[in-house]
């Protein structure tokens, strides 16, 4: 499929059959006729709107530049796709709770818990392909490994789930991510610290699905129930935690458009990272004072304050804990900062923030929807820099 040259009929079949679906099914995601549908797949209809294209590509799942053969780095596309099909497949599984025997290479606790570190080191890094290719044999190892013994499995299990939850949260597979944020939740029950960090990836989903409005009490209760652990003296892992928690309700207030609620949550969490500090990674949280600050960025992007989000970006990045953040945190952060330059139509400082990003963690430029959106509207834009021109060229991205 990597042939530019084949009919756009002919992509849309092939990418319909990868998703698994019918033409009739497929037909009803885009509120057409199953006849038509038949007619483009055949090419005896032009497909020849943007918009028309654009529902196309977000019913199955793929970029537009890949529906029309722009695709400048087949083999990555594609190796992608395969790769979140096979952690689908991961997550689908039910032979374990059905008592069947699981093929595949036995791996011990131990060597679980590593491949743990090493999936969360790679994300942190920004190493999205690198992650996809390991996520599933991760994940089929550790639900060997917690079906053989639950006590000593759980916490790799659960580990396993919120990262690959994180990942396909980056990757713009909300309803695979929410599976695993669930698996998740399911598996950490009974462990009030367990079900704290799943809670963290749960929070994420329930944003990036739209369901902005559920996450907040939910993640609130779940900081709270975290801080009955005794917050006053506790651990610094307890107090990320909990601050984390009232960051991920923050930012769901802040997209359901509550602005007095979101402030008050991030002042909250700004009181506990004062406590914690900068560099630290508690439960793979990253959360410290800078975190939070990246977070008021992102917060005030949601409700439309780019002046202030700016503000707060320049705060973040002006301080020495910027340094000690992820590299995944880094660019995440550069990338909500340039849609706050886009909405104060800054797109020279968009591009610049964006190439930033690109140059400290590519693929969270080059795998996230998010990113490449932002280069589509800056290849629109008369006065974007060449080098961001150039970036979208080489990205395929439609415009460029």
């Amino acid at each position: 499929m990597g042939d530019g040259s084949l009919p756009v009929g002919r992509r849309v079949a092939y990418w319909r059959v990868r998703r698994r679906m019918s033409q009739q099914v497929f037909a009803d995601r885009l509120g057409k006729s199953k006849s038509w549908v038949d007619k483009v797949e055949r090419g005896a209809r032009t497909l020849d709107k943007v918009s028309t294209l654009a529902d196309i590509a977000a019913v199955l799942r793929i970029d537009r530049a890949v529906l029309l053969g722009r695709d400048v780095q087949p083999v990555e596309a594609y190796a992608r796709v395969e790769g979140v099909e096979r952690i689908r497949a991961a997550l689908s599984s039910y032979d374990i709770a059905l008592g069947r025997r699981v093929a595949g290479r036995e791996v011990t606790a131990a060597q679980v818990a590593r491949g743990v570190r090493h999936a969360w080191t790679t994300y942190q890094l920004g190493r999205y392909p690198q992650l996809i290719g390991v996520l599933p044999e991760l994940l089929s190892g550790a639900q060997r490994g917690f079906a053989r013994e639950a006590e000593s499995g759980r916490v790799s299990l659960v580990e396993a789930y919120r990262v690959t939850a994180s990942l396909l949260v980056k990757l713009g597979e909300g309803d695979l991510a929410w599976l695993a944020a669930d698996r998740a939740m399911s598996v950490a029950t009974g462990d009030v610290v367990l079900v704290a960090a799943a809670a963290v990836q749960l929070g994420q989903v329930l944003r990036a699905t739209g369901r902005a409005g559920l996450a907040v009490p939910t993640m609130r209760a779940a900081a709270y129930r975290i801080a009955v652990l005794g917050l006053d003296g506790g651990p610094p892992p307890h107090l990320s935690l909990c601050g984390s928690l009232l960051v991920q309700a923050a930012l769901a207030a802040a997209r359901h458009g509550d602005e007095r609620a979101a402030t008050g949550l991030l002042d909250e969490a700004a009181d506990l990272a004062a406590r914690v500090g900068d560099g630290h990674d508690h439960h793979r949280t990253g959360f410290g004072p800078t975190a939070v600050t990246t977070a008021r960025t992102l917060a005030a992007v949601e409700w439309g304050d780019p002046a202030t989000a700016v503000a707060w970006h320049r705060q973040a990045t002006g301080g020495d804990g910027w340094r000690w953040l992820p590299a995944e945190h880094r660019a995440a952060h550069l990338i909500d900062t340039a849609r706050a330059h886009l909405q104060a139509d800054d797109p020279a400082n968009a591009a610049r923030v964006l190439l930033e990003a690109d140059r400290i963690a590519l693929a969270e430029v080059r795998h996230r929807p998010a990113a490449r959106d932002l280069l589509t509207q800056l290849t629109r834009n008369p006065y974007a820099p060449a080098a961001i021109i150039q970036l979208a060229a080489t990205l395929g991205v439609p415009g460029a």
